[in-house]
């Protein structure tokens, strides 16, 4: 029984430290795109996005109750897709390369999303 545990105890670590990369992964990112002004703006939007994923699924860990884990889940999971929306408004100009990223990072939020409704739907 203590290994069930164990394992559960490293799962929730292994998301907030995925969600943590993430975030980095965003910044990292961002510091290499065109300042267009709607550039600038959707960074912006993007990188809070990016970071309240983590905060709220850390958050979620430490509630103190079901409901109201359930409902930082909720929030992290819709910030998941507000992190995929910006990413999908941020122009690249015409870099392969940070199209790529690009790419890389739109699977990335809606693999998080759906991680996230999925431990939402076993919890409801």
């Amino acid at each position: 029984m203590p290994y069930i545990i164990a394992k559960k105890i490293m799962a929730i670590y292994d998301l907030e430290d995925r969600a943590l990369k993430f975030a980095q992964e965003i910044r990292s990112f961002t510091k290499k795109l065109p300042r267009t002004v709607e550039n600038l703006e959707d960074i912006k939007q993007l990188t809070r996005a990016s970071a309240s994923i983590g905060a709220n699924y850390i958050e979620a860990n430490e509630s103190i109750g079901a409901k109201d884990k359930i409902m930082r889940l909720k929030i992290s999971k819709k910030e998941s897709k507000e992190a995929r929306f910006f990413l999908r408004l941020i122009d690249t100009g015409e870099s392969n390369i940070l199209n790529s990223e690009k790419e890389k990072l739109i699977k990335e939020a809606t693999e998080l999303m759906n991680i996230l409704g999925a431990i939402i739907s076993k919890l409801t």
